[in-house]
């Protein structure tokens, strides 16, 4: 009995930059897929992307969705976008989830402006940045997502711009239930190994 191919997540999200830079959608990989490349290996099982618009772009978002094979996963996309600003999605042949997440903050604007170009499979992919992961972890507020957060800090903490974190997460601190993320923030320092390179 054959058993299944593990599915190519690099040739994909090729594939998936690829359409989105040919609509001018301006984006991001996060979640686990920007935690492989700035913290440690762990199994993820979709993709993360934000997209620096409004769900008014929901159409081309749909049409790439359908150039890709990918099949959303509310029966009502449309009002389900509207009040998550999330589209969940589906690649049958691969198991593949993705999320769209759209937004238009100020925050996620820069932080798509901040992005680190990485090539896969001839495509040049915008992921976020190490720092911006590390925020986006510590706001979502899981144990998971802390410690993909620590990861990150251990391996790249002597290169972290601190001042950028500390800026970002004193003004997320004022969101209501975020109350920690600074003390979260200052618990990371201590993962930041000197000898870091």
């Amino acid at each position: 009995m054959d058993s299944l191919r593990p599915p190519d997540f690099s040739g994909f999200i090729a594939k998936i930059s690829q359409e989105l830079q040919g609509r001018r959608l301006p984006f991001m990989l996060i979640g686990g897929q920007a935690v492989l490349l700035h913290g440690s290996p762990r199994l993820t099982e979709g993709i993360d992307i934000t997209l620096g618009t409004d769900p008014s772009r929901l159409p081309e978002v749909l049409d790439l969705c359908v150039a890709l094979q990918l099949e959303p996963l509310p029966e009502d996309v449309e009002g389900f976008v509207r009040q998550t600003f999330v589209l969940p999605v589906h690649h049958k042949a691969s198991g593949i989830r993705v999320d769209f997440v759209f937004s238009t903050t100020p925050y996620e604007q820069q932080a798509i402006s901040r992005a680190t170009f990485v090539e896969l499979a001839g495509a040049s992919v915008p992921f976020a940045s190490a720092e911006d992961l590390i925020i986006h972890k510590l706001f979502a507020g899981r144990a998971r997502d802390l410690e993909d957060a620590a990861t990150v800090v251990r391996r790249k903490g002597r290169d972290l711009d601190w001042d950028y974190l500390e800026k970002w997460v004193h003004e997320f601190a004022a969101v209501p239930g975020r109350d920690r993320l600074r003390e979260q923030l200052e618990e990371l320092r201590h993962h930041a190994d000197p000898g870091d390179s």
